[in-house]
């Protein structure tokens, strides 16, 4: 038997450096030896609980040493980890149980509202509390009563293509799909990572995005286990105690969403943080506010922008490290094995399903079409909407993001917003990020949203929705007097409002659907 897939990296570790440590969790350090027999007991534990190869198992909880081992087990009996939601309200939980039909469901303490709840009951899906406190590395107490040390190793034979993950799309849209992703797919991505990041055996990754979304799992725990490293595993992100982790463990790798970035940004221990350590700041998810991006390379920390989504595993362009600054705010070229166009038909829709659409003009918004060995086979159980999101042509066929974006003469794109999110203003295409960008400048701004609404003379007009930073003050004058001058008067917002906070989703982006209906309800 061939072990090929990512169960077996626990065990290839293990020869390489058991003593070194793999993931670290409130004090608690793992080395590489304990988490492959960590891994093997999981497996061992479910398969007593009757998971076998194709199975899925469900798992519900915070970010743990717990569930990367659950996660790592399952891969070792050529089983399927579903990792779910933490924010998710029973009904959404359920949905998704009923489409992927797992076998088990774990959960961790902290989560029995939801685990015992009518809805997933209902379901008929078997549960399994762990034994960990919620968000806990439960070390000896790992899926249940099982026996310390090191269990027997299984013999699975695993390829790339076998199915490792199915990860549920955020539903912004619609109810949400499951993403397939093969052992290959998530192989593909971090051998891309490793060639546009140079992640080191002595890296010390901080790892605070959730883990059931694969930005964090595929861009920097996967990665970082692969090369030896050490993965500091937080439950929640606190962006005092971010810095407090930077500081006490000198931490090399930092990933993080938008909120993430400005949260820390904006703590009351930057200025006097010692964040010296770090090598690389990933992010990814959404395009960074230039005020952002300029706020923390004048700490000397440029942060590297991507561009992804879960159908790629999820890494499409990165912008490296020496062009941070020179092309601040692009997201980049194509990363090393995959393929990307920018077509022009996605706007009409005109050409896209004969298989022959336009490459857009450089500087011309366009979708954003993939290929390559980390795109997805599809959506599970979902043929339809499988064939819909993909494009055939000659060389296999290219994934439709919904993503807009446009392409300068050197090749490096710049993500304009989601096809859907775009509105058109008396005939004039308006794209919301831009206009986020340009509310940012403004320096009594701490996070903004533009949503397109209806307007009986223009069909739609821009809202801008805009978070005042603690101790300054703001109207909506003074915001578009500072606006005018850059922007074209037809993408000045017509309309502002002001909260004390926007929504957002478990990896902290935001639900632009959900402020919509916090405005309805005012």
């Amino acid at each position: 038997m061939s072990d090929q897939g990512l169960g077996s990296w626990t065990a290839r570790r293990r020869r390489m450096s058991p003593q070194a440590a793999a993931l670290v969790q409130d004090g608690v350090a793992v080395t590489y030896a304990e988490l492959d027999d960590l891994a093997l007991r999981a497996a061992h534990g479910l398969r007593a609980q009757g998971v076998g190869r194709g199975d899925r198992v469900a798992w519900l909880g915070f970010n743990s040493i717990e569930m990367v081992a659950a996660m790592l087990g399952t891969a070792k009996l050529g089983a399927v980890f579903v990792p779910l939601n933490t924010r998710l309200a029973p009904p959404e939980v359920a949905w998704i149980l009923a489409d992927s039909e797992p076998t088990l469901l774990c959960w961790s303490p902290g989560f029995e509202t939801v685990a015992e709840s009518d809805d997933v009951r209902a379901t008929g899906v078997r549960r399994w509390a762990t034994g960990a406190a919620a968000g806990g590395a439960g070390l000896g107490d790992l899926l249940g009563d099982l026996p310390a040390g090191r269990a027997a190793p299984l013999a699975e034979d695993i390829g790339h293509d076998d199915l490792f993950m199915i990860q549920y799309t955020s539903g912004t849209s619609g109810r949400p799909k499951g993403v397939q992703l093969t052992h290959g797919n998530i192989v593909w991505n971090c051998y891309n990572l490793l060639v546009d990041v140079d992640v080191r055996t002595d890296e010390v990754a901080l790892v605070t995005a959730p883990l059931f979304h694969t930005a964090a799992l595929n861009q920097v725990l996967f990665p970082v286990l692969l090369k030896g490293g050490t993965s500091l595993v937080e439950a929640r992100f606190d962006p005092d105690r971010a810095i407090g982790l930077i500081e006490e463990y000198g931490v090399t790798l930092l990933f993080g969403v938008t909120s993430m970035y400005q949260a820390i940004a904006l703590s009351a221990r930057w200025p006097d943080a010692d964040l010296g350590t770090l090598r690389s700041a990933l992010s990814g998810g959404a395009p960074l506010p230039e005020a952002l991006l300029r706020t923390w390379a004048e700490r000397g920390l440029p942060i590297i922008q991507g561009y992804g989504l879960t159908e790629a595993s999820p890494g499409v362009t990165m912008l490296r490290a020496p062009e941070t600054l020179r092309k601040l705010g692009s997201a980049g070229t194509p990363c090393f094995f995959t393929d990307v166009r920018v077509v022009d038909a996605a706007l009409e829709d005109a050409g896209l399903q004969d298989g022959r659409p336009e490459d857009a003009a450089s500087g011309t918004p366009g979708e954003i079409l993939v290929r390559g060995p980390n795109v997805t086979p599809g959506y599970w159980r979902n043929p339809a909407a499988t064939q819909a999101a993909f494009v055939p042509d000659e060389g296999g066929g290219w994934l439709r993001t919904g993503d807009l974006a446009t392409v300068d003469e050197e090749g490096y794109l710049r993500i304009v917003d989601r096809l859907k999110d775009m509105y058109i203003s008396g005939g004039e295409n308006v794209y919301p990020v831009e206009v986020e960008a340009a509310i940012y400048t403004h320096p009594a701004v701490a996070e903004c949203a533009v949503i397109g609404v209806p307007d009986e003379r223009w069909g739609e007009v821009g809202q801008a929705i805009v978070v005042v930073r603690a101790e300054h003050t703001l109207t909506a004058a003074e915001l578009l007097t500072h606006l005018e001058p850059r922007l074209a008067r037809y993408k000045l917002p017509k309309q502002v409002r002001f909260l004390d906070e926007l929504p957002h989703n478990a990896s902290g982006k935001l639900v632009k659907g959900r402020i919509r209906e916090l405005l309805e309800d005012r």
